[in-house]
């Protein structure tokens, strides 16, 4: 945001503290740039495997410019081009859509690529994984589906005191790229309870871009008496920021953009936290700053804890 932009500081108001990182992490980036570079190479349509990214606006966007969003490749024609999400796709999905002749291109993160292979890699070498994830998430879908039959997917600390013994004498954890980095270590540590001999893997599975955002999180939590958090409710990146300033006793509100901000919820003096979770778009958050400016911020003020420079190339059948 330029600084033309921040308005100067005045003496009634309440403060607006901007936390970076934030917004479009190099996954997303590459994910969006994989289907616009798709259309503009083969035209419309071109098809996605489930929502490219989970932000409504993003979807919009894409749609409008000829993308065609399914989860069923069913509904894809022969021959068409199909993108997979950023978040992967398990085996089976794959298989599906070679059977029917697709013009394939894998738009998957290369973060959730290397749970992939890992979840291989340790399969191969006879461990049980447990597998630390949300649900049904598009994410652990993929991951899970490719040893269905060695991981046990944990995700919660209920669920890790509770977890029947793996028959396996190798354990071994993976996580979801987009998890509460706190939430997360507290159900390694109860899995580690029962579990003394559950090996780490080699690096941490959650992404650089979802630390970064709850780091850059924290460091405002201790001045702001309530925090805006901007992306999709579908999002898993951007619910456990919620769930990081909720565990700090701020209250927190997920909002998708301006037109959410329930004005009510504003202070009248001290200081209010905005961040934007992986797959927001800025333009979401210059429009909720304008409106907090609107409706009594005196001033913003842009917290950097550090910047990011990942770069992820396009899949290979759009680099020629």
């Amino acid at each position: 945001m330029s600084d033309s932009s921040i308005p100067q500081r005045d003496i009634s108001g309440f403060k607006v503290l901007l936390a970076r990182p934030r917004g479009f992490c190099a996954g997303v980036h590459r994910a969006i740039d994989t289907v616009n570079a798709a259309l503009e190479r083969f035209g419309a349509p071109v098809y996605v495997r489930h929502e490219i990214v989970h932000n409504e606006y993003v979807v919009a966007t894409l749609k409008k410019a000829g993308a065609i969003f399914t989860d069923d490749i069913a509904d894809v024609p022969e021959g068409s081009v199909l993108i997979y999400s950023a978040h992967g796709v398990s085996p089976r999905v794959r298989a599906e859509a070679e059977s029917r002749s697709l013009r394939i291109i894998d738009a998957t993160c290369p973060l959730v690529s290397k749970i992939h292979k890992e979840v291989l890699k340790y399969e191969g070498k006879g461990y049980g994984i447990f597998y630390i994830g949300h649900q049904g998430h598009v994410e652990a879908l993929g991951v899970i589906g490719e040893a269905p039959e060695v991981i046990t997917l944990v995700s919660s600390i209920a669920d890790a005191e509770k977890v029947d013994a793996p028959p396996f004498e190798k354990l071994i954890y993976l996580t979801q790229t987009t998890l509460s980095v706190d939430e997360t270590q507290a159900i390694v540590d109860s899995l580690r309870a029962r579990f003394p001999h559950l090996e780490d893997p080699p690096a941490s599975d959650i992404c650089y871009a979802t630390q970064n955002r709850q780091d850059a999180l924290k460091s405002i939590l201790g001045e702001c008496s309530v925090v805006y958090i901007i992306g999709s409710s579908r999002s898993s990146n951007t619910k456990s920021l919620k769930q990081v300033a909720e565990s700090h006793g701020v209250s927190a509100h997920l909002i998708g953009g301006p037109d959410d901000l329930d004005l009510d919820t504003l202070p009248k003096s001290g200081s209010v936290g905005v961040v934007s979770g992986a797959s927001a778009p800025e333009e979401m958050v210059e429009g909720v700053i304008e409106k907090l400016r609107q409706n009594g911020a005196c001033y913003v003020e842009e917290s950097i804890i550090r910047e990011e420079n990942v770069l992820f190339p396009l899949p290979k059948q759009l680099m020629a």
